[in-house]
C-alpha cells in the first residue's frame, strides 16, 4: 500500500511535510497505476477527442455522443482482470455494476463484454473462470433488466491462470437531462448506496501490480438488487434537478472519488468519516477512505434540494449519509467527529506524477518471422469442420442464451450477428460492437491494434450503420519492462492513427496494465468498441434464397500471421500480420453502406477470424442453404489455396445478392473502384469449394452446423 521513495519525495514536497498514515493510504489508492494512469495518461492525449457529435470525451465517467433530436448516447468501459481471475463470479459481476454507474447521467439501455481466458480445450482451470464468469454477469445484468446485446471472447494459453473481463456500457437519454457537473460552497455531499465494508479494499493497488496471490479481500462483493434502486433513486433525482455533480465510487473508493470531484470542479471538501453508513464494525479511517464496495454513488446536492434527494432515497429504499460539505479552498479534508485526520491539497491527490517510461522493441518479434510456411494439408475438409469446431470460431451461442438481451424492447439485432442494433427514441438506431484480436497483436501490436478497430467498423457497417464515435480498452503486461510499454506505445499510436484517418472520435476508454502472473504477460490485447448510427432503418438480414449470389468485396492476401489457421491447425505462430490499407478500408465501407441504403443486400458478413471459409460457412449455416464457391474467381496474386480459404485479411465483406439486383449491385462497385468479385453462387445442402473443376472442400451444412453449434457447448459441460 506504499508509495515509491520518489513519489514519497514528491508528495512530501508537494504539502511541506511528512504525511500521515491515513493520508498515505489515500494518495497511495489515486496513486496506483489502475486509478491514476501515470504510465499511460501522457500517452493518451494523441487520441483524437473531438467531433461534431461529441459533446464530452475522455476524462469523464462516460463519453456523450449527440445522435440528434435533443437525445444522446452515453458510453463508457471498464475491466474488472484481477478480481475476475481470482473470484470469477462476484469479479465480473461487479465489473458490471460498476461501468453501469459510470453511464448515469443516462438510463443504461445496454450491455457488451469482451473476454479472454486460457486454452479451454486443455485447462480445466480456464474452463471454470470461463463458466463462472459468464454466470456472474449474466445474473447480474439479468437482475438489473439491462440487456447484454453483444461482446467478443477468446482464449489462449497466454492468458492461463488469468481472465480478462471487460464491460462496456451504453446508455440514451434526453440531452437537456445530461447533468452538468458544477459544485458551489455549501453543497453537500451525499453517499448514496450501499454500505461501506471491509471488500474491496486495497482493490486498485491489488490491479496494480502482477497477480502473485488469491487476495480476496480485494475482490467486491456484487449485489445488483441494490444497484437497481440506486439506478432508479438517481435517474428520478437527476428528473427533479436533485444532482448538481456526480461520481460513482470505483477503484480507489472515496479516496479517489473525493479527490477527483474536487480536483475537476476546483473546490474544497470537507467529509466526516464517522457519518458513513457501514456494513462493519469497528472499521479504520483508512478502510473507510480506499475500500471499494460496490454499488455506491457520491452526489453533490444544495440546501434547496437536498430534502428531496433524501426523500427519493427513502421512497426506493436506497441507504444514504450526508457526509460533507463543499469548501471554498482546494482542500479535501477528512475528519472522523472533530478530529481532522487528513488534509491535502485535491489537485495534489488527484494528479499522481506522471512517468516517462523507456521502451525497446521486444525481441521475440524478430522469431515472427517464419522461415518456412507450414505445409497445405491434404484434407481441407477435414481442416475447415475443424476450424469451425475453433473455441475461438465457434458459435457463443451458450454464452449468449445465458443473456437476456430482450429485455427493454430496444434489441433490434441480437447477439451472434456482426454487430447488435438497438432501437432509438428518436426513429434512429444504434449499431454496437467490441472486438479484439491478442494474436494479431502479439505478432505486430500496432497493425493488429489497427484491425481490431477496423474489424468493429466493418461488423457495425454490416448493420448499415455509419460509425460515429469508438472507446478502447488498452490492456497490457508490466509497464515496468520496456518491451512491454513499447507495445502499448504502438497500439496505441496506430489506433490513433487508423480514427483521425476515418474521423471517429475517441470518446472514452480505459488502461489496465499488470496483467501478467507467475507464467508471464498476457499478449497485448487492446479491444475497440465502435458505436454506429443508422438514420433510417438497419439491414436486417434477409433469408438467403437459393440461386442468390456471393460477393466478396476486399482483396485477399498472404497475411496468415497470427491466424487461427496457423496457429489452431499447425501450432504456427508468427508470419506476416494482415495490414490494413486505410483508404481500401474506407472505399470499401462506403460502398457496402451505400449498397445497403439502395436495398441491393439481402445479407452481409465480415470476414474476419478464419477467413474466408469460415465466413462462407458461418453464412450457410445461418441460412441453412449450401454455397458453391470458386476460388479461381478470387483475383489473388501468389497465394495458396488453404492461404486464400483461411487469410484474415482486413476489409473483406461477403454479400448476398439477389439476381435482380447483381447488376446495379456491380455497377456501384465498379463506380467506386473497390476490389469485387462474384465467387459463388447459393444452392443445395454443402459449402462447396473448388478450384476450376477440382473440389477442393465439400462439407454439408448440417455437419459444418453440428460443429459449429455444439462444440463449446460441449467443452464447457462436460469438462
Amino acid at each position: 500500500m506504499s508509495l515509491t521513495p520518489t513519489e514519497f519525495d514528491y508528495l512530501e514536497k508537494k504539502i511541506g511535510r511528512k504525511p500521515n498514515p491515513v493520508e498515505l493510504q489515500i494518495v497511495a489508492a489515486e496513486w496506483s497505476e489502475h486509478c491514476s494512469y501515470k504510465s499511460s495518461k501522457k500517452h493518451l492525449e494523441i487520441l483524437p477527442r473531438e467531433g461534431k457529435r461529441v459533446i464530452s470525451g475522455p476524462g469523464y465517467d462516460s463519453g456523450v455522443l449527440d445522435v440528434g433530436d435533443g437525445y444522446v448516447i452515453t458510453v463508457h468501459i471498464e475491466s474488472h482482470n484481477h478480481p475476475s481471475a481470482v473470484e470469477p463470479y462476484g469479479g465480473a459481476a461487479t465489473g458490471v455494476g460498476g461501468v453501469i454507474r459510470d453511464i448515469l447521467s443516462t438510463r443504461p439501455i445496454a450491455i457488451l463484454d469482451g473476454l479472454r481466458f486460457g486454452d479451454i480445450e486443455q485447462d480445466t482451470h480456464a474452463r471454470w473462470l470461463f463458466k463462472n464468469a459468464v454466470r456472474g454477469i449474466a445474473d447480474y445484468g439479468n437482475c438489473l433488466g439491462i440487456p447484454t446485446v453483444g461482446g467478443e471472447i477468446e482464449f489462449d494459453g497466454y492468458f492461463t491462470n488469468y481472465a480478462l473481463v471487460d464491460v462496456a456500457a451504453i446508455g440514451f437519454g434526453k440531452k437537456e437531462r445530461l447533468i452538468q457537473n458544477h459544485a458551489d460552497e455549501g453543497d453537500f455531499l451525499v453517499l448514496i448506496g450501499g454500505s461501506t465494508g471491509r471488500d474491496g479494499i486495497g482493490g486498485s493497488q491489488f490491479a496494480s501490480d502482477k497477480l502473485e496471490a488469491e487476495n480476496r479481500s480485494a475482490v467486491q462483493i456484487p449485489d445488483p438488487f441494490i444497484e437497481k434502486l440506486v439506478i432508479e433513486a438517481i435517474l428520478e433525482a437527476r428528473n427533479q434537478n436533485c444532482i448538481k455533480a456526480m461520481k460513482d465510487l470505483g477503484g480507489g473508493g472515496l479516496s479517489c472519488a473525493i479527490s477527483e470531484t474536487a480536483d475537476a470542479l476546483s473546490v474544497g471538501i470537507e467529509l466526516d468519516i464517522s457519518l458513513i453508513h457501514k456494513r462493519e464494525e469497528n472499521m479504520s479511517p483508512s478502510e473507510l477512505m480506499v475500500s471499494e464496495s460496490q454499488e455506491r454513488m457520491l452526489v453533490l446536492t444544495d440546501q434547496e434540494k437536498l430534502s428531496t434527494l433524501q426523500k427519493i432515497c427513502e421512497k426506493f429504499h436506497v441507504p444514504y449519509s450526508v457526509i460533507g460539505r463543499v469548501t471554498g479552498d482546494s482542500m479535501m479534508e477528512v475528519k472522523a467527529e472533530q478530529e481532522t485526520i487528513a488534509r491535502l491539497p485535491s489537485e495534489v491527490v488527484a494528479n499522481a506524477p506522471l512517468l516517462d517510461r523507456p521502451t525497446s522493441k521486444p525481441k521475440y518479434l524478430e522469431s515472427m518471422e517464419l522461415t518456412k510456411k507450414p505445409s497445405t494439408p491434404k484434407n481441407l475438409s477435414e481442416v475447415l469442420l475443424k476450424m469451425l469446431a475453433n473455441p475461438n470460431i465457434a458459435s457463443k451461442h451458450w454464452v449468449y442464451t445465458q443473456y437476456d438481451h430482450e429485455v427493454g424492447i430496444r434489441t433490434i439485432i441480437k447477439p451472434g450477428s456482426d454487430a447488435s442494433v438497438l432501437r432509438l427514441d428518436n426513429g434512429k438506431f444504434l449499431s454496437v460492437k467490441i472486438d479484439g484480436n491478442s494474436k494479431h497483436c502479439y505478432v505486430n501490436p500496432r497493425q493488429g491494434a489497427i484491425g481490431c478497430f477496423d474489424e468493429a467498423c466493418r461488423n457495425v457497417v454490416c448493420t448499415g450503420a455509419t460509425p460515429i464515435g469508438m472507446v478502447d480498452h488498452l490492456q497490457f503486461g508490466n509497464p515496468e519492462d520496456p518491451e512491454i510499454f513499447w507495445t502499448f506505445k504502438e497500439s496505441i499510436q496506430g489506433i490513433t492513427e487508423y480514427a483521425k484517418y476515418f474521423e471517429i472520435p475517441c470518446v472514452g476508454g480505459k488502461v489496465s496494465l499488470y496483467n501478467e502472473t507467475d507464467t508471464g504477460p498476457i499478449k497485448p490485447t487492446p479491444l475497440i468498441g465502435v458505436l454506429g448510427l443508422i438514420e433510417k432503418k438497419p439491414l436486417i438480414s434477409k433469408t438467403i434464397e437459393r440461386k442468390d449470389f456471393l460477393v466478396l468485396v476486399g482483396k485477399t492476401k498472404d497475411e496468415l500471421g497470427g491466424s487461427e489457421y496457423y496457429e489452431y491447425i499447425h501450432g504456427a505462430i508468427g508470419g506476416k500480420c494482415p495490414v490494413v490499407n486505410m483508404k481500401s478500408s474506407k472505399d470499401n465501407q462506403q460502398s457496402v453502406l451505400e449498397l445497403i441504403n439502395q436495398d441491393l443486400v439481402q445479407t452481409a458478413h465480415d470476414c474476419s477470424k478464419g477467413g474466408l471459409g469460415v465466413a462462407v460457412s458461418e453464412m450457410c449455416i445461418r441460412n441453412e442453404i449450401g454455397c458453391m464457391i470458386s476460388l479461381d474467381k478470387i483475383s489473388a496474386q501468389k497465394i495458396r489455396t488453404d492461404e486464400l480459404l483461411f487469410s484474415e485479411s482486413h476489409s473483406r465483406y461477403l454479400l448476398a445478392i439477389s439476381p435482380k439486383h447483381i447488376k446495379n449491385t456491380k455497377s456501384l462497385l465498379e463506380r467506386h473502384g473497390v476490389v469485387h468479385e462474384i465467387i459463388g453462387r447459393f444452392l443445395g445442402s454443402s459449402v462447396v469449394f473448388k478450384d476450376g473443376k477440382k473440389i477442393l472442400i465439400s462439407v454439408r451444412v448440417d455437419k459444418a452446423r453440428e460443429k459449429w453449434l455444439n462444440s463449446l457447448e460441449s467443452l464447457v459441460s462436460h469438462g
